[in-house]
């Protein structure tokens, strides 16, 4: 099953902290039928008490997510961000970073969030990746605005 979806994909999206974001990127997969109306506030909730900021190189990532119980259907939203929003650190939760991409999970089977998330880890490590995907989001928005003109 395939749990990327395009239109759950945005890249400079304009937040002011990782409450907005969270809420952007909740909204989107409510509105995609992927998750239950109470996922956004399970997803603050436990971001508040299990901070998911992770301090890798250059680009720090996010990956907020919540208890499978409020998942319909397993699906990933991606942000890459206009600018940086504050996440508490997951290692050290009383040290904030400064995220540039959020990656909310919403995965059905409890089994499948852990893989996810373990394979996640791995790909966050590579740092060129990562600006490679942050450059192609961009250059993907900016086409779209030429064919739509």
């Amino acid at each position: 099953m395939e749990v990327t979806q395009r239109n759950l994909i945005f890249s400079k999206v304009d937040s002011k902290n990782s409450n907005e974001i969270i809420h952007y990127l909740a909204e989107k997969l409510f509105k995609a039928g992927k998750v239950n109306k109470d996922f956004e506030q399970a997803v603050k909730e436990r971001e508040r008490v299990y901070p998911t900021g992770l301090p890798i190189g250059d680009i720090p990532v996010a990956i907020p997510h919540t208890d499978v119980k409020y998942v319909k259907q397993s699906a990933i939203a991606i942000a890459i961000l206009k600018n940086p929003v504050e996440f508490h650190n997951m290692a050290k939760n009383d040290e904030s970073i400064n995220v540039k991409i959020v990656v909310m999970l919403a995965m059905k089977e409890p089994h499948s969030q852990v893989d996810m998330l373990q394979k996640l880890m791995k790909m966050f490590q590579n740092q060129d990746l990562l600006t490679k995907i942050s450059i192609l989001m961009i250059m993907m928005k900016y086409m779209k605005l030429f064919r739509n003109k």
